[in-house]
């Protein structure tokens, strides 16, 4: 029996990951970008691990508090910051929290929710989630070949 690949699912799944790539890239470096989760005055600075259409994976350091605390939480506001002043208030519905640890031993809590989409601040944000998207589907990596400065 011959194994029939679908080509069309690579290719998405080839454009998930170069997104994927591209968020880390973008949240810790490039635009220095970060978020913090403000629930009544307190600030939990966290790191957005994905973004999509519909909500967001961020994770904060585990320690037990933030671990009760959200866990009575249904709807948090994180803020994402473009620069150190200016932030993008966005409402999310946890979903689901779980436990992770990364290759180097560090244990963090991760937190997926859903977009509040009626909020005006969102409305502002979505156009760089279609951005996102959009990198990661029409993007090129640069490979040393030859480049043209002028036509």
């Amino acid at each position: 029996m011959s194994k029939v690949i679908d080509f069309q699912q690579k290719r998405k799944d080839s454009i998930e990951k170069r997104k994927r790539n591209f968020e880390r890239v973008l949240f810790s470096e490039f635009l220095g970008s970060y978020a913090e989760i403000d629930e009544n005055g307190t600030k939990y600075l966290v790191t957005m691990v994905d973004i999509s259409q519909e909500g967001c994976l961020f994770q904060v350091p585990f320690h037990k508090d933030a671990q009760t605390h959200f866990k009575q939480k249904d709807d948090v506001t994180v803020r994402i910051y473009f620069t150190k002043d200016d932030f993008l208030p966005l409402v999310v519905n946890l979903k689901h929290i779980n436990e992770y640890v990364d290759e180097k031993g560090d244990a963090f809590l991760r937190f997926g929710g859903e977009f509040d989409k009626s909020l005006p601040s969102f409305k502002a944000f979505q156009p760089f989630i279609d951005f996102i998207y959009k990198f990661a589907e029409f993007s090129c990596i640069d490979k040393g070949e030859s480049k043209v400065y002028f036509l």
